[in-house]
């Protein structure tokens, strides 16, 4: 009886892809790019989100919910941050505003893209989506009250001219900020992990999820590894194709603020690529964790990060928002609530959070 060879790991696409994706980056940094090179760095993003998503399931598999959603939304929202804060250190005065556009972004894209397509998919696959009301309530609750604290009040505060804060106010919403989103950790992964944990519908689940023996430790803190290395890649390729982005925009005489649109869009898809899987498999709250997580994590980590590099970051910061973006803030709010409240959602409510998230982006190219 002959033997079958086994692959090594290191050979598959999920360790290359990503190994590439930052070799790619490395040679593009900070270098003005030809066509031929932006497609090859696109495509090399492409497949750093792909491999993200792979070894975020691995690691979710290995540790647990939630535990493996939150490694996922803070990986991707600590090297966010990284590159919002270098991106501002190298825009001056025209980047004043880039913060509050990318969080911004960020927090529509997840509390409405990623939780509406969830639903879809998981009231497509089984007429009813199912998750826990009592932790998807208190994630957005969170979400309303970092996005008041740090986006809305500012545009109402006299302190500073323009939608700014002072000194003082900056420094209290960066503390209230952490602190709550320290606080939510605290509830999620320790006093109240069951409200976060996807339920127990009684149907039939994916065999090959329930069945499949964990990966090991070494395998786990591998993927790990490649998730981080992944992640890297895809923040630092979306940035290196950005000059592509604005100019196309700029000769498309769209509004600036749609870069910083596009560059949200293309960050977050490995966790939403990641919550469309798991609402595949019935795990909606899975989803809900990835997308809500996401959104506390973009605040509650980039406000303090932006206060303490605004000690030697030069000109202003503008956080407030206009009023068009209050307005979608304070539907989407209610709209959520409306959703989590009875701890299931129909297609209905899945659409009406697909169509929030078309309003918010047709609004950005047409304000």
């Amino acid at each position: 009886m002959g033997t079958t060879k086994r692959r090594s790991p290191l050979t598959d696409w999920t360790v290359l892809v990503p190994v590439l994706a930052l070799v790619a980056l490395v040679f593009s940094w900070g270098r003005e790019l030809p066509g031929f090179a932006v497609v090859l760095v696109a495509l090399c993003l492409a497949g750093a989100v792909l491999a993200a998503v792979h070894h975020a399931e691995v690691v979710a598999h290995r540790v647990g919910e939630p535990f493996g959603s939150l490694i996922l939304a803070v990986a991707v929202t600590v090297i966010e941050v990284a590159l919002i804060v270098t991106l501002m250190a190298d825009g001056g005065d025209k980047s004043a505003s880039l913060a509050r556009d990318t969080v911004f972004a960020a927090v529509m894209i997840t509390c409405n893209g990623i939780v509406g397509v969830s639903l879809l998919v998981g009231a497509l696959r089984n007429r009813i989506a199912v998750f826990n009301p009592e932790g998807s309530g208190a994630a957005l609750a969170t979400v309303a009250t970092l996005a008041t604290l740090s986006l809305v009040l500012p545009t109402f505060t006299t302190s500073k001219p323009g939608p700014e804060f002072s000194t003082g106010q900056l420094t209290f919403a960066a503390v209230a900020s952490l602190a709550l989103y320290g606080l939510f950790i605290a509830v999620q992964t320790v006093r109240h992990r069951n409200y976060f944990l996807p339920v127990d519908t009684g149907r039939d689940a994916d065999p090959q999820d329930d069945h499949a023996a964990p990966p090991t430790d070494r395998a786990a803190l591998l993927s790990l590894g490649l998730l981080l290395v992944a992640l890297v890649a895809v923040v630092g390729d979306a940035k290196a194709v950005s000059p592509t982005i604005e100019t196309a925009v700029a000769k498309a005489g769209l509004p600036q603020a749609v870069v910083g649109v596009i560059i949200a869009l293309l960050v977050l898809l490995p966790e939403t690529l990641a919550a469309v899987r798991a609402a595949r498999r019935d795990r909606v709250q899975t989803s809900l964790n990835l997308a809500y997580g996401s959104a506390i994590a973009s605040i509650g980590l980039t406000i303090p990060a932006i206060a303490l590099a605004s000690i030697w970051l030069s000109g202003p910061l503008m956080l407030g928002l206009g009023p068009v973006h209050m307005v979608l803030l304070a539907l989407t709010v209610v709209v959520s609530t409306l959703t989590l409240a009875p701890g299931r959602a129909t297609l209905l409510q899945g659409g009406v959070h697909i169509v929030v998230l078309a309003a918010y982006l047709f609004l950005a190219v047409s304000p």
